[in-house]
């Protein structure tokens, strides 16, 4: 059963190593800047083709200075480069936006991070989460809103791990595999974490990525904004109406589909790919995301994307500085570098990342140079995708390296 890469939905934290140097080596000339970007980027796509035994359809990278932009895109001799306006899925980075959302809401007074999920919205006598059968999951009463956001609610993930009735694949997975048009919900996923008593541990006491858990913090973002507005409201109507849309601080056109008939990108668009074989490859260009609303269902360009991530960590953007402070270093004693949304990656800065459906992507922001950039491929090794998934990485690190910057550590 072909259901696989359903289960790369991945996140991953990256680990605390020891700083390098923070000062920035003499400027190469402007002329060859491009010219060096772009040899940079070609080598790291060729050395990921030669490691896989696999093509590489793209490998992207845009990346702002304090004074300059630069885009880069290296292909396969199969396919197109992309430009820097063209749409890709973004995955979970979209973990990002639900963090912004809510912490949007708390500097409104519309919630505290520190809620129970059990307790009412502010001013309503409404609960933030359903008092219903299907929402009665293990230690509710214990959950935070600040523990979802960090991930150390033990919200056990129905989206990447396996679940009883379905094994050892996870229940989004084999439903969206027999019924690819599936409209999912969150009560529908939340109810599988209830009727089989699931949880990786007692709220507060570890850290394990939960796609489920940023789904109940989508669910509560849609009821807080429905109270408010006195009117059925979704998360991604507040994304729209407060963090991204035409009448917010800085409009971008960055979208959330929830609906299971909203597949398609608009054009132009980057298709994902599975990489199964040499000469094997998965092309996915419309998809379902009706399962990974609040975790993993935005898309944009990287042009786009950037300039979200500069301008929110810079407190230029919807959130105080306060605000971006919170998101930044409020991690559980679990897991030192990952926030509210956010991680810390030496030498990059804070961000996220994403994988799915072929797609892998990551955006940070390096507060000490002032450097944001985005990076994306436009793949996913089914055999190895650790491969693929450090590629975003290691193309971030060697150019800025051969802008000379700091690189990998």
């Amino acid at each position: 059963m072909k259901i696989i890469s359903n289960l790369i939905i991945i996140s991953l934290a990256v680990l605390l190593i020891m700083p390098a140097c923070k000062k920035k080596t003499e400027d190469p000339p402007a002329s060859t800047t491009q010219e060096l970007i772009d040899l940079t980027v070609d080598s790291i796509r060729l050395a990921v083709e030669t490691s896989i035994g696999k093509p590489i359809p793209t490998l992207n990278i845009f990346i702002q200075t304090p004074t300059e932009t630069w885009f880069s895109s290296s292909a396969n001799d199969d396919f197109q480069p992309i430009t820097a306006d063209t749409y890709f899925r973004f995955a979970s980075n979209t973990k990002n936006f639900t963090s912004t959302a809510i912490l949007n809401m708390q500097e409104d007074g519309w919630l505290n991070l520190n809620d129970k999920i059990t307790d009412l919205i502010p001013g309503s006598d409404i609960p933030y989460v359903p008092i219903t059968a299907s929402w009665d999951i293990p230690y509710k009463s214990q959950i935070t809103i600040k523990m979802l956001l960090n991930h150390s609610a033990g919200v056990y993930d129905v989206d990447n791990d396996s679940v009883p009735g379905y094994a050892p694949y996870s229940y989004t997975a084999v439903t969206q595999y027999m019924e690819p048009n599936h409209q999912f919900t969150a009560e529908e996923m939340i109810n599988q974490v209830t009727i089989n008593h699931l949880s990786y541990f007692e709220p507060g006491t570890g850290q394990h990525y939960s796609n489920t858990g940023y789904a109940i913090a989508g669910e509560i973002v849609g009821r807080i904004y429905s109270f408010h507005a006195g009117a059925a409201k979704h998360l991604t109507d507040y994304l729209s109406d407060y963090i991204v849309g035409t009448s917010t601080r800085v409009p971008l056109d960055i979208r959330f589909p929830y609906l299971a008939s909203d597949q398609d990108l608009p054009s132009p668009y980057s298709c994902g790919h599975e990489l199964i074989s040499a000469t094997e490859t998965n092309e996915i260009c419309s998809f379902n995301m009706s399962a990974q609303v609040a975790e993993g269902n935005g898309y944009t360009t990287m042009s786009n994307l950037n300039t979200y991530i500069r301008t929110l960590m810079k407190g230029e953007n919807v959130l105080s500085v306060a605000s971006v402070e919170m998101m930044k270093h409020d991690v559980s004693t679990a897991s030192p570098t990952y926030g509210l949304g956010c991680f810390y990656t030496e030498n990059l800065g804070y961000g996220h990342n994403g994988a799915r459906v072929g797609n892998i992507s990551l955006m940070m922001y390096d507060p000490e140079l002032d450097i944001s950039l985005i990076t994306y491929i436009s793949a996913i090794d089914e055999v190895d995708f650790i491969k693929t998934y450090y590629a975003i990485t290691d193309v971030a690190y060697a150019v800025r390296e051969a802008m000379g910057y700091p690189g990998k550590p």
